[in-house]
């Protein structure tokens, strides 16, 4: 170490660098996921995204994405699958991580799914210097003549 290194602090501005490899970004971010996988373009078919959000790498084109997509497989159409896709693409590799459930899942494991996949974009955002807040949903009441039956008073 310099003498001048020794008196001041590092530029913030300083560029870091990481060895990341897919296999460490699936190990550390998409442990939960349902399925995993690389790529040189994107598996999101943007007919199917029913919502999405993007963090993006102003200087080089990094993003990480989250999107959710609603889906039926050809071999059973009567089930659709809810999908929350992370996309992670560094340089020009893509790491995706899909969270799926059938649409008709109770609550609770829609809740589970969404969290884990939530909760890996916002770390995934870190990569690129990008913090996430949650944002608060309020749930309205529902109408009383909306209600199943099973939940009227009487």
């Amino acid at each position: 170490m310099t003498e001048d290194q020794a008196q001041t602090e590092p530029d913030w501005g300083s560029p870091l660098q990481l060895q990341l490899t897919p296999a460490l970004l699936i190990h550390a971010l998409m442990a939960t996921a349902s399925a995993v996988h690389t790529g040189w373009s994107s598996c999101i078919d943007e007919k199917l995204v029913v919502s999405g959000t993007v963090s993006m790498d102003d200087t080089v084109g990094n993003y990480v994405r989250l999107a959710e997509q609603e889906f039926y497989e050809d071999e059973d159409p009567e089930v659709v699958w809810h999908d929350w896709t992370l996309e992670i693409r560094i340089a020009n590799v893509l790491t995706t991580g899909h969270w799926q459930v059938p649409v008709s899942a109770s609550p609770m494991e829609w809740e589970w799914y969404a969290g884990e996949a939530e909760q890996a974009f916002e770390r995934a955002c870190l990569l690129i210097g990008r913090r996430v807040r949650k944002g608060l949903v309020v749930d309205e009441p529902v109408p009383s003549e909306q209600l199943p039956s099973r939940l009227i008073r009487h």
